[in-house]
């Protein structure tokens, strides 16, 4: 039998546990299947355990030209469809009349061209969202065979060889982060470049940006860039209410963002 027809197989095999009720033997199951990434196999040497990371986001700071958006979708095979993303923009025209436009055309990978009269806005900022890697994330907690686990570093992940498309967690993601791949047939979003993290580089979407408005780095080290965002803005975070501790932190956000 080929892998891949093993992999299809194991995907059938717990549909259909799911369908006779059997999720409880699942879970158990799937709780082993995140604690075998302690370590990321092909990079022996790096150490999960020692590094806890976050990103900033500086809203005054984003322009809204669609870089990270571009560059996430090139570094990750994000499908080309335009209603794919791991990370997107969604621009906010606050207007005069005190109703407030909320619109990411293309996910703003082209930018956010304007489409209100100027003397009709008040005022405009670019927001940009992606998975914020929650220490309590509601997606780890539905997953049915821990297909969706987070790893030492704080890094929500999927692994692919487990997912079995149930959407659960698509639906459980209050931030609306999660799409099903539809070449896998398994969850997608962002990893914060996970591939990239354990070579000692940062996200793509980080790298790219022109003017500095996403900050990533690690909250163990006192001199990371993090920290020192931290310590020069007022942090907050999307949806608090919901007590998700999101590990994606913005500087200068407006109480019109949902």
């Amino acid at each position: 039998m080929k892998s891949s027809d093993k992999s299809v197989s194991r995907r059938d095999f717990f549909q259909k546990l799911l369908k006779i009720g059997a999720g409880a033997s699942v879970l158990s199951l799937g709780g082993l299947v995140g604690k075998s990434f302690g370590k990321y196999k092909e990079f022996p040497d790096y150490d999960p355990a020692a590094h806890r990371y976050g990103m900033g986001i500086d809203v005054k700071s984003c322009i809204g030209c669609g870089k990270c958006v571009k560059a996430c979708k090139e570094e990750n095979g994000v499908p080309k469809e335009p209603f794919y993303f791991r990370t997107w923009i969604e621009r906010y025209s606050i207007l005069t009349s005190g109703k407030t436009i909320v619109d990411s055309p293309l996910g703003g990978s082209d930018g956010i061209p304007g489409d209100v009269k100027e003397s009709d806005i008040l005022r405009n900022f670019f927001i940009p969202k992606l998975c914020n890697h929650c220490k309590n994330a509601p997606c780890v907690q539905v997953c049915p065979v821990g297909a969706t686990f987070t790893t030492e570093d704080g890094v929500v992940l999927v692994d692919k060889k487990y997912c079995i498309g149930c959407r659960y967690c698509i639906q459980a993601c209050p931030y609306g982060a999660r799409f099903l791949n539809p070449v896998t047939r398994t969850a997608d979003k962002c990893t914060f470049c996970y591939h990239r993290l354990v070579r000692g580089l940062l996200p793509a979407c980080v790298e790219v940006c022109p003017k500095k408005a996403r900050i990533f780095g690690d909250t163990n080290q006192l001199s990371s860039q993090l920290t020192r965002f931290f310590r020069f803005n007022e942090i907050q975070v999307l949806k608090p209410d919901l007590n998700t501790s999101p590990q994606v932190f913005y500087a200068n956000l407006d109480g019109e963002v949902k």
